[in-house]
This record gives C-alpha cells, sequence and structure tokens, in this order.
C-alpha cells in the first residue's frame, strides 16, 4: 500500500468519524493503521501530511502524538519529528509480559456462559482467515488474522477496558512483527495454535485452553527476540 492508497484511507475516516476534532480520534485513526500494518517502522508522520488528509490542527495532532508516544507505537526525534516506533527487546519484553497476564487470564476466567458458540465464532473465522492466507503463501495475511485471533481472545472477557489495552499491544505487537516478514516458519505453526484454543475452548476445557496460550506466547517472545537480536547483531 502506497502513502497516496494511506492518505486516501484516512480522508475517508475524517468523513465518517464523529469526533473527528479530537485528539483521541486521531490517535485511534493512526493506531489502528498501525495495528493493520499500513504504516511501517521508521515512516515519518508529518504534521502538515497528516493534518490535511483529517483536517485537523497541529495542536491536536500534537495531543494524539502525546498519547500514541505514551503507548510507544511512535517516537518523538527533537528537530526531526515523529516517527512510527522500532520496537527494542525491551519492548518485546514488556509486551509480552502483558500478554502473558491478560490473554490467559480472558480464556480461563470468562464464565463458561460466555463462550457459546456465537462467543467463539469471531476466533473460528480468524482462524479460517489464517488457514486461507497460509496456503495462498500471504505473511500479512497470516499476520493480520492472528491479530484478529487474539483481539477476539480478549473481547471474550466483555471489558471495554481491555478492549482498549489489547488495541495497543497490538499496534505495538504489529511493529515488532515487522521482524518476521519474511518468515514464513514464525507466522504458520501458531495458525494451527490457534485452532488448538478454538477446539479446546468449544469442549469447555478453558483451564486447557489457557495453557496451551501461556505456552505458546512464551514460545512467540523467545523467537521474536531471537530474531531481532539476530538483526541488530548482523
Amino acid at each position: 500500500m502506497t502513502l497516496a492508497d494511506i492518505l486516501d484511507d484516512l480522508r475517508r475516516m475524517k468523513a465518517a468519524g464523529r469526533h473527528a476534532e479530537t485528539g483521541l480520534w486521531v490517535a485511534g485513526v493512526l493506531r489502528e493503521q498501525i495495528a493493520a500494518g499500513r504504516l511501517a517502522p521508521g515512516t515519518k508522520l508529518s504534521e502538515e501530511t497528516l493534518g490535511e488528509a483529517l483536517s485537523v490542527s497541529r495542536n491536536t495532532l500534537r495531543e494524539a502524538f502525546s498519547t500514541l508516544s505514551a503507548e510507544r507505537v511512535v517516537t518523538r526525534i527533537p528537530n526531526r519529528g515523529v516517527f512510527v516506533s522500532r520496537p527494542t527487546t525491551d519492548d518485546i519484553r514488556e509486551i509480552y509480559r502483558v500478554r502473558r497476564y491478560v490473554e490467559p487470564a480472558a480464556v480461563a476466567w470468562t464464565p463458561a456462559a460466555d463462550l457459546g458458540p456465537a462467543h467463539v465464532a469471531p476466533l473460528d473465522r480468524a482462524v479460517e482467515r489464517a488457514r486461507a492466507a497460509r496456503d495462498a503463501g500471504s505473511i500479512p495475511g497470516m499476520a493480520g488474522a492472528n491479530q484478529d485471533f487474539h483481539a477476539g481472545i480478549v473481547a471474550l472477557a466483555g471489558s471495554a477496558r481491555l478492549d482498549q489495552l489489547m488495541s495497543q499491544v497490538l499496534a505495538e505487537m504489529r511493529l515488532v512483527f515487522y521482524s518476521m516478514a519474511e518468515d514464513a516458519l514464525f507466522h504458520a505453526p501458531y495458525v494451527d495454535e490457534n485452532a488448538r484454543i478454538v477446539a479446546l475452548l468449544s469442549a469447555g476445557r478453558q483451564a486447557d485452553a489457557a495453557t496451551v496460550l501461556a505456552d505458546y506466547l512464551l514460545r512467540a517472545e523467545n523467537q521474536l527476540l531471537a530474531a531481532v537480536t539476530a538483526r541488530t547483531v548482523g
């Protein structure tokens, strides 16, 4: 996707947005673009260009940048501007620390009555999209479906605050995934892991599903840390 395509998307979001004059709305729009993989690490976020696309003031943009900076998805560099962040190994450790506390708990503690077919269906659909992407050899497709799967895991808890936290975590995770952008072997095994979790939830085995999830989050963290370290050394 080109920068022109991204700007067109932002203009459409502006037209549909009901809160387009607020910094929080702008932060949400930019976070969504980052979480979808449309804004890569290192991308400069021009106040002039974004202000024109979203029809907001520079003060509103700066408010949004402050929010995203606190979430670690953008970085301010003095005298140069604001850039989409490049997560470090410390960032990866912190992201996965949060995920290991939140995601298995959402699986284990959600009341069984809230885990019927209608609740698990979004997870199943994410798995099917991931399988189709794997068959097509689409790494971005697998990564995107995986993001949706994990957002769905947290959504089981029925907490708007946890959903908001997860949207921030997943935006930062998308930046981490750029480290594995050409490694299908990283993403592909987790498609079947996600399917296994869905099957366990459908069978009422929440504790087992939480254990599988916690184990694979640890493995994914170790893989990402190794990849980022190798890239830095190389």
